[in-house]
């Protein structure tokens, strides 16, 4: 409770931290309409065109049905993925032949791409959830699944015998040493398959689903709609943004002070 209510107390200064990002965000936009000036709109639409788009789409309920479809989607799977690969992770950390075991399991997980998944996942599957929500938990895990085995791996045990002579309870060892040591590897892990999942779950809609956010840019391809196209973009963008940098920063800053 204490962390969570000097994470809100904090929250403004977080906010006036980031003017360097705000200020990129702009530069970014000034090159977007420059480009826009020079290759036309039906090329690249401009800014004031996409941002139109975007307020039609938020004013159609239709799309907040799809927006919320495709989040819960992605929130469900990412969820998944994010036990099942941190707790694997950890076991296999903490057991040697786990570990090497488990290697090439990785290696051959990772080196799938994800529209092979997908296209996999297609014919088992069929149409629907259970395609887009399996091809984002089998693309996720074994980021997941990484960072906590080099977290449990590279736990110092030199650490562990000192805190064990000075006769530190179990608990105190968790909170001092080992949530600490193990966050530090995690977190990152967990916010990259965060934008995996992201990324994937729209892919996967794209071609496999007939709602959601992947669905409609499906239909605004069609259509060569290019300033619907790059308002779907920009809200997926603007949902992965809002929450890595004010729901995820603000708690790793806090839970991560413990290194200053």
């Amino acid at each position: 409770m204490k962390t969570l209510i000097k994470i809100i107390k904090d929250f403004p200064w977080f906010l006036w931290g980031g003017w360097g990002s705000i200020a990129s965000i702009f530069l970014f936009l000034a090159f977007w309409d420059l480009g826009s000036q020079i290759y036309g709109s039906l090329i690249l639409p401009s800014p004031k065109e996409v941002f139109v788009s975007m307020n039609e789409l938020f004013t159609s309920d239709e799309f907040m049905i799809d927006l919320l479809l495709t989040v819960k989607r992605g929130i469900f799977a990412f969820g998944i993925s994010l036990a099942i690969g941190t707790i694997l992770g950890l076991l296999a950390g903490y057991f040697v032949t786990a570990s090497v075991m488990s290697r090439p399991i990785v290696t051959i997980l990772v080196g799938i791409p994800p529209i092979a998944w997908i296209v996999l996942a297609m014919i088992w599957f069929g149409f629907g959830d259970m395609t887009v929500m399996f091809t984002v938990v089998v693309a996720s895990f074994p980021i997941v699944f990484v960072g906590a085995l080099q977290g449990s791996r590279t736990l110092e045990g030199e650490l562990k015998e000192m805190m064990d002579s000075f006769h530190i309870g179990f608990w105190q060892k968790c909170k001092d040493l080992y949530f600490p040591h193990l966050f530090s590897y995690l977190f990152p892990s967990w916010v990259s398959a965060l934008g995996m999942s992201w990324k994937i779950v729209i892919m996967a809609e794209l071609l496999s689903a007939n709602d959601g956010i992947g669905a409609s840019l499906a239909v605004a391809r069609s259509h060569l709609d290019m300033s619907m196209a790059l308002a779907l973009v920009c809200v997926m963008i603007g949902v992965l943004l809002f929450v890595e940098y004010i729901i995820l920063e603000p708690i790793k800053k806090e839970v991560e002070s413990w290194r200053d």
